[in-house]
């Protein structure tokens, strides 16, 4: 039988999305909830800004409808960048932690089914850290009129959630690099570029793989392997940058326009 390891949740939550109203909570709230829920995450640090996640997020567990369980809740002041918000956080994680959850605090369709999905599929696979795609048809079929940005590989069009499971060993070795992918991760064609012009050509003719990618990914970061891992849950990368998104958020949620 498996031991189920349990993992600590990084949440970043210091752009102004995550404060977002959506209803009577903001999206980090939802997200939050929704790591509660999750079956494997015992620990959460939250990077933002201190006074009002402290306010709104650090109360009884009941709060909010949020379900009652044990867990460790810690905030920290979020960084200038994601990169040096995730440095903050960690800092924080205890040093026997084998393995990260990152997630970002603007997903608020976030659940705690797509965590404990997501976290099992990896713990069936090889690599150091995992970070999901969701295919175009998933994510309009489910959410029409959704605006995200797609990339086209050789298995299909896919878009990339927002949060990645990594072992923590990897951390101090690909910060530097994690900086300037995450900076790229929404104009593809420069994240290509980045990564190689190899990797550009085959972006270009539509013949790079999962598994090139995944390949190259690995070469920029000193060997450590990267996994892509397809999910059936579009709320992992639906989050709230634009209007249109909150729109598609309030209406999943069952909300009025004056809720939101």
């Amino acid at each position: 039988m498996m031991v189920r390891t349990m993992t600590v949740a990084i949440v970043l939550a210091g752009g102004a999305n995550s404060l977002v109203k959506i209803g009577d909570r903001c999206a980090v709230e939802y997200v939050i909830e929704a790591l509660r829920g999750s079956s494997y995450v015992d620990r959460m640090i939250i990077a933002g800004p201190v006074e009002a996640l402290r306010e709104r997020c650090l109360q009884d567990g009941t709060r909010q409808g949020l379900p009652e369980k044990k867990m460790t809740l810690q905030v920290v002041k979020a960084g200038a960048t994601p990169v040096e918000s995730f440095r903050q956080a960690y800092s924080l994680v205890p040093p026997e932690t084998g393995r990260l959850l990152l997630v970002t605090g603007d997903i608020p369709l976030l659940t705690a089914e797509a965590i404990d999905h997501f976290i099992e599929t990896c713990r069936a696979l090889e690599g150091d850290f995992f970070y999901p795609i969701v295919s175009k048809k998933v994510n309009e079929e489910k959410y029409p009129g959704v605006e995200r940005t797609y990339v086209s590989l050789r298995e299909g069009v896919f878009t990339g959630g927002n949060l990645i499971l990594l072992k923590t060993g990897i951390v101090q070795k690909c910060l530097q690099e994690a900086e300037q992918i995450v900076r790229l991760r929404k104009r593809p064609i420069a994240l290509a570029s980045h990564i190689g012009w190899k990797v550009l050509w085959s972006y270009l003719t539509r013949r790079l793989s999962i598994e090139q990618a995944e390949r190259e990914v690995s070469r920029l970061l000193g060997g450590v392997k990267g996994v892509g891992v397809i999910s059936p849950y579009p709320e992992i990368g639906l989050d709230v940058d634009k209007e249109s998104d909150l729109r598609v958020v309030k209406k999943a949620l069952g909300l009025t326009e004056r809720a939101v």
